[in-house]
């Protein structure tokens, strides 16, 4: 068990604020300072994290935004497959703001607990409390300095220019576009190695930082703990719902057999974690249990897995929200909807990740993009093990739920010789 990465970062989680708390509790002046000392390298440690952020969401973001462009150029099968996982994204993004809006108005974040969590970070930036219109949003799209933007933290800038820039990428002649998307790629390996190095050493940085949280927020910190949990699994198994719904009203499949062919693809989701090694599974149970043309299962489950997330930008914007909260930020419309272009280009360049770096990769833009502090997220990577658990299944879900709808569509679940209309 202890050869778990996630399992070693949640004892450090846990042993870190028990030592904070007893320290705030029994210790003096001079245990404090301790504290605070040993606290800036869980800071020194967070750091690291954070210099591999730009760098790695640009390198994903071209890499992941051509290989959409290739997919699509397959055929009007791999097309109306992107439609619909763009679809879910979307209907997961306002499910999830929606959601937090209401989660939070009926059980608001405990101030005492909040304002402990938040005193190590610096306060969010003024100009995140100002309501940008919708001129200025606009104008903020195209950085006029793609470096400084990402220089100064400006994500959604830098989002749009790496969006750009891959589908520039994927008019070049081959050679070109092979050598520069195999570039990009080196270099997000290149970052994800680097993350690695910087999570092995998760446990010590995590209990650092613990030990600051438990030295001002005592046992209430893992009240505030708990609470996010529930937030973003709740808003996992909500999207998750929607899938099921959708599958049985659009795709027309009875709610039990669905269900029935769902169930060893979930049983294997919640023991590996993984939607690829579901990749089986839910290739069999298409087939057998749902009757899916092997033309749809072969194309578009493998198709899901490379470039479709459904939970991705729920929990992503689960967690922005509860920073928010605990920072006391609300944020704007027009914030949000840069919040959310994120969220779903981060659904697609984080396909592939391991988790740890997903989590960071994903969740640091939205973050910053909202002005918020990055601090609280190495704690709340220590706790990632359980909604993890929920990302799977409401991504295995979506797979499955998507193909059950291609499978009903004649034109698109048709080889390409029966799609094309007989001439004369």
């Amino acid at each position: 068990m202890l050869k778990s990465l996630s399992v070693r970062v949640l004892i450090a989680l846990v042993a870190g604020l028990g030592l904070g708390a007893a320290a705030a509790a029994y210790g003096g002046d001079g245990v404090r300072s301790v504290v605070t000392g040993v606290e800036s390298v869980g800071t020194l440690w967070l750091n690291g994290l954070r210099m591999t952020v730009v760098p790695l969401l640009f390198s994903v973001l071209v890499v992941g935004i051509a290989s959409v462009a290739d997919a699509a150029a397959t055929g009007r099968l791999a097309v109306k497959a992107l439609a619909w996982f763009l679809f879910f994204v979307l209907v997961g993004c306002a499910w999830t703001i929606a959601f937090g809006y209401g989660f939070y108005a009926l059980f608001p974040v405990s101030e005492t607990g909040a304002a402990a969590l938040s005193a190590s970070a610096p306060p969010p930036p003024p100009e995140v409390a100002a309501t940008p219109n919708f001129g200025e949003f606009v104008k903020s799209l195209a950085p006029t300095n793609p470096i400084k933007a990402a220089a100064e933290d400006s994500i959604l800038p830098l989002v749009v220019f790496a969006g750009f820039f891959a589908f520039a990428v994927t008019r070049l002649p081959e050679r070109r576009r092979m050598a520069l998307t195999e570039f990009f790629d080196s270099i997000s390996q290149a970052m994800v190695e680097i993350v690695r190095w910087v999570l092995w050493a998760a446990p010590i940085g995590v209990f650092a930082l613990g030990l600051g949280v438990g030295l001002r927020a005592g046992v209430g910190a893992a009240g505030v703990i708990g609470h996010y949990i529930v937030a973003v699994v709740l808003a996992q198994v909500g999207i998750t719902l929607f899938a099921y719904f959708v599958a049985v009203v659009v795709a027309r499949v009875p709610f039990w057999t669905y269900a029935r062919a769902l169930a060893p693809v979930q049983v294997t989701a919640f023991a590996t974690q993984s939607s690829i090694a579901c990749l089986p599974a839910m290739i069999e149970q298409s087939r057998d249990a749902l009757k899916v043309p092997d033309r749809v299962t072969g194309l578009v489950l493998p198709l899901a897995v490379s470039v479709f997330k459904l939970t991705s930008a729920v929990a992503n914007l689960g967690v922005a929200i509860f920073v928010a909260n605990v920072y006391g930020v609300d944020p704007q419309p027009m914030q949000w909807a840069a919040a959310v272009i994120i969220a779903v280009a981060m659904s697609v360049a984080s396909v592939g990740l391991p988790g740890q770096v997903s989590f960071f990769m994903s969740t640091g833009p939205i973050c910053l993009a909202l002005g918020l502090p990055l601090e609280l997220l190495p704690i709340l990577i220590a706790v990632e093990v359980i909604p993890d658990i929920f990302r799977t299944l409401g991504n295995v879900t979506g797979d499955m739920a998507v193909t059950a709808i291609l499978a009903t569509d004649r034109e698109a679940g048709a080889p390409a010789d029966e799609a094309k209309p007989a001439l004369g």
